[in-house]
């Protein structure tokens, strides 16, 4: 496999992973750094950039369509709307610092939309976060790996 066609698979996956469809960005970011044969910041950076700009559809739902949200294809369930509501009302603006968490996550971009949260606040926690979580698994993938040989 090509470089190319690796860091755009990982910027697929990432970005697929944090709409709508259901996927794990991590695996693909494990399996491509622990090939050694990519750049590990580039491969950081593009499931970041990558995940953050899904993220972002999220947040264009909650902003535009969030009249829609009891609909089956919708991402998020009304109770994990609700869910991130309070965490909206507990942590504020701070609790898309956690829009990577699983069954969360999405929810909590949509209500950020709906709460009209400014898109480069936005962008800027999320993206932060979702950095870190990356930045964590790398970080944990490299230790399995040192124990592993």
């Amino acid at each position: 496999m090509d470089a190319l066609t690796a860091y755009a698979g990982l910027f697929t996956a990432a970005f697929l992973s944090a709409t709508i469809l259901p996927g794990s960005s991590e695996v693909v970011l494990v399996m491509l750094a622990l090939e050694r044969k990519l750049d590990v910041t580039l491969l950081l950076l593009v499931a970041t950039v990558a995940n953050t700009l899904g993220s972002i559809v999220g947040w264009i739902m909650g902003r535009w369509f969030a009249n829609l949200s009891g609909r089956r294809w919708f991402p998020a369930s009304p109770a994990q709307m609700e869910r991130a509501s309070r965490w909206f009302g507990r942590y504020g603006v701070w609790a898309l610092a956690l829009a990577w968490v699983p069954l969360i996550g999405d929810a909590l971009t949509i209500v950020a939309g709906v709460l009209r949260v400014h898109l480069g606040l936005f962008t800027a926690l999320v993206g932060l976060g979702k950095a870190l979580r990356y930045v964590a698994v790398l970080y944990g993938a490299d230790i399995l790996h040192a124990v592993m040989r």
